[in-house]
């Protein structure tokens, strides 16, 4: 199967390797402030009470548009990360031939993945945050840039055993 990639790196020294032999000057970095020290402690994040290792949407557009335009995806991931007050550190996208996209935007506090199938107008994507990023705001950011016509979303609370775990030992 052909495929072109696509990355694009914030963090590191150098340029990064891409597929693409064009250089793009217009991509903005996204750059987060840390929260201070004390605050930052174990990054687990807590969810209606719930506290956990992050927290996971599984999210499905249905009737979507643009979901074979890499750089359309590209810039949609950059939207949702600055939305979700996130840190970026780089995105991989590979375009499939004749069609489709997969990829992830690698983040500090994880990550957000997408696979698309623009033939049945259908997008997967996975967004997972830890830490006091907020992966719900992504939603509206997808739900806009790709036109869907239905979003579904389901949500999971990652690693609740182990935000039991670590409070357990943090505690004197």
């Amino acid at each position: 199967m052909a495929q072109n990639a696509l990355l694009r790196s914030v963090k590191g020294s150098g340029a990064p390797n891409t597929g693409r032999s064009t250089t793009r000057t217009d991509i903005k970095k996204l750059k987060v402030a840390s929260p201070p020290a004390q605050e930052r402690n174990d990054h687990f994040a807590v969810r209606n009470g719930v506290r956990c290792a992050g927290t996971h949407l599984i999210i499905d557009l249905h009737g979507a548009k643009r979901l074979n335009d890499i750089e359309h995806i590209e810039a949609t991931l950059r939207r949702c990360v600055e939305a979700a007050k996130a840190t970026l550190l780089h995105i991989h996208l590979h375009h499939f031939q004749p069609s489709g996209v997969s990829g992830v935007a690698v983040l500090a506090e994880s990550h957000i993945s997408i696979h698309t199938w623009p033939e049945v107008g259908y997008a997967a994507l996975d967004v997972f945050m830890c830490g006091s990023a907020d992966p719900d705001a992504c939603v509206p950011v997808l739900r806009e840039a790709f036109a869907a016509k239905r979003v579904g979303v389901n949500e999971l609370l990652r690693g609740q055993e182990a935000a039991v775990e670590a409070s357990a030992k943090s505690t004197p």
